[in-house]
């Protein structure tokens, strides 16, 4: 199959659903130009700003991206293209797009306030309070995650080579052996690139934010940001900061994601996403240009059966591509930032639902650039997904005269600066999450809890302590939790839709298949960790301590979703006015 063809054809189904269905649904939710957003309302400069479409869909883009439509579907190619590219389309468009773009409605209906605050009002106090902590704790092993990811990617210090293994009968091999020290000093330098900038991108941001504020010309702004982002990129690959370790990374980063989530949104989160959305634009214009230009063959098997290397299709493969179909963490991005950022509510198809299928585009192109590297050209690539995708597109790109090197280069380090995107903005999510967690706390317990420097601190450190505990070991089981949490972001909307005397519909099915797919992969992630167990196989520090973690989730997970469900059963419910 020409990858050419799958990529227009996902183009063509994902314009035609935007027009269409995202019409539609605007339609029915009751979309109103004329009404006020809690942007507009409240403008506190801080979380609240009203923003200009452009802008807050990169920074919405670039804080659902990150690296998830990249990972998922080469993850995932195991079972062939056609199951991946069928659940991207079918995924995007009536899952992950109805959740991000619901939750960002729902989220501006109530005065910009998170999902866990919509559940509190048509389910429960419990159930909020079930929600967040459940959240709270996703959220911390993201950050956990992405700090030690950012940290190992911009560590810059030259793996250290073995001489005694390239000695042969006593003699060392001497050109064996300077051939690693050269790849190692390469990696080392090609990190320090990296590092650099997106250091660099940093102050860029403050800067754009603070033109952006004063002359609010959105397009001349836009031309010299991005004019300054790729003189970062060259001055990250012409002058990399060599030898800083992985544990000054980790401190550096902490710090840094302490600053982004108390600072204005608009001074440095909102900008550098924003500027680090054309970097993504730019991966996928080359994407499109090169693919058309390549006419690249799917060297991937179409189906490889229900059943690959003893894992099922179902629930594996809704679990596995993640973003590039759904994700729960979207649903805290559009109701925890996003939505107390739109200046006008028409704003909010094109950044919610628009956004998403953005997304799905870049994972069909993932899915015909893994397709074109299997076999021998997938062991030259690379076994990690960076590097898959980056040199299947720089293939790509060399058949339209691009330097295949430096274009693979240039799209490692897009990769890796969008792993600082999501950190910075789970773990202003964090921070939002644990601050309402205590709203209804006493006075003197709001007072310190509720301070969004304690918040952030609490969040920071927690996360810092379970990146060094060793978070690996129950990182696993992220993909279950993380896709979980759209099953109370699509319950909250079902039953606010329900008490509006609205068609819930378009909630319901998605709810109920994610709600099987999650529960499914969790409890045989349980019976797999206590065979291995009973099996002498497994270690009570990683198989043991996620069994420990499964039950509960499963647990919060049921109580949430009886109390949504009864709501939603209840008869002779009177409408809201």
């Amino acid at each position: 199959m020409n990858g050419f063809i799958i990529l227009i054809i996902a183009i063509v189904v994902f314009v035609a659903a935007y027009a269409t269905y995202g019409a539609w649904l605007c339609k029915k939710w009751g979309i109103d130009p004329h009404r006020k957003t809690p942007a507009v309302e409240v403008n506190d400069g801080d979380d609240y700003v009203p923003t200009s479409p452009a802008v807050l869909l990169g920074h919405h883009f670039a804080s659902i991206a990150g690296a998830g439509p990249i990972t998922g579907p080469i993850q995932a190619a195991f079972f062939g293209w056609i199951p991946v590219f069928l659940w991207i389309l079918i995924g995007g468009i009536f899952f992950g797009g109805v959740q991000d773009f619901s939750a960002l409605f729902a989220s501006m209906r109530h005065d910009g306030k998170s999902v866990g605050e919509v559940v509190e009002k048509h389910i429960g106090h419990k159930s909020k309070l079930i929600f967040n902590i459940f959240v709270f704790l996703v959220l911390l092993l993201v950050v956990a995650a992405f700090s030690d990811i950012v940290a190992g990617t911009f560590a810059s210090v030259p793996a250290a080579v073995n001489q005694e293994a390239y000695m042969v009968d006593g003699v060392l091999d001497q050109a064996a052996y300077d051939s690693a020290v050269a790849v190692a000093d390469t990696n080392a330098r090609s990190a320090g690139s990296v590092a650099t900038a997106s250091a660099l991108f940093i102050p860029l941001a403050v800067l754009f934010g603070l033109l952006q504020r004063r002359s609010n010309n959105t397009v001349v702004n836009t031309v010299v940001g991005v004019a300054l982002l790729c003189g970062c990129i060259w001055a990250g690959l012409t002058f990399p900061m060599m030898h800083v370790s992985k544990d000054t990374w980790m401190m550096l980063t902490m710090v840094y994601i302490f600053i982004a989530s108390v600072a204005p949104v608009w001074i440095l989160l909102q900008p550098r996403d924003y500027l680090n959305s054309f970097l993504l634009y730019g991966i996928i214009i080359l994407a499109i240009v090169g693919i058309t230009a390549a006419q690249p063959q799917m060297a991937l098997p179409a189906f490889n059966g229900f059943v690959v290397n003893g894992k099922p299709i179902f629930p594996v493969l809704f679990i596995t591509i993640a973003c590039g179909a759904i994700s729960g963490f979207h649903s805290l991005i559009a109701s925890g930032t996003t939505s107390k950022q739109i200046a006008n509510e028409k704003d909010a198809k094109l950044i919610g639902y628009g956004g998403m299928l953005i997304e799905c585009v870049l994972a069909v192109i993932t899915l015909v650039a893994v397709g074109s590297v299997m076999g021998q050209e997938m062991q030259k690539a690379g076994a990690t997904p960076a590097a898959i995708f980056s040199n299947g597109i720089a293939s790509f790109a060399a058949t339209i005269g691009l330097p295949q090197t430096t274009c693979a280069t240039v799209i490692a380090l897009a990769y890796s600066a969008f792993c600082l995107t999501s950190l910075d903005s789970a773990t202003r999510l964090g921070r939002m999450i644990f601050q309402e967690m205590f709203e209804d706390a006493g006075e003197s317990v709001k007072k310190i809890m509720c301070n969004k420097y304690v918040a952030t601190l609490i969040t920071v450190v927690l996360s810092f302590l379970l990146a060094g505990a060793g978070y690996q070991n129950i990182w696993p089981l992220f993909g279950a939790a993380n896709q979980l949490v759209a099953v109370p972001a699509f319950l909250a909307c079902a039953v606010w839709f329900k008490h509006m005397g609205k068609s819930n519909k378009m909630f319901v099915y998605p709810m109920i298949f994610m709600l099987a797919a999650t529960m499914t992969s969790l409890v045989m992630s349980f019976c797999a960790n206590v065979s291995a167990l009973m099996a002498g196989t497994g270690a009570m520090g990683k198989e043991g301590l996620q069994c420990v973690i499964i039950v509960p989730v499963i647990i919060l997970a049921v109580i949430l979703v009886v109390g949504g469900v009864k709501e939603l059963l209840k008869k002779d419910q009177k409408a809201e006015a």
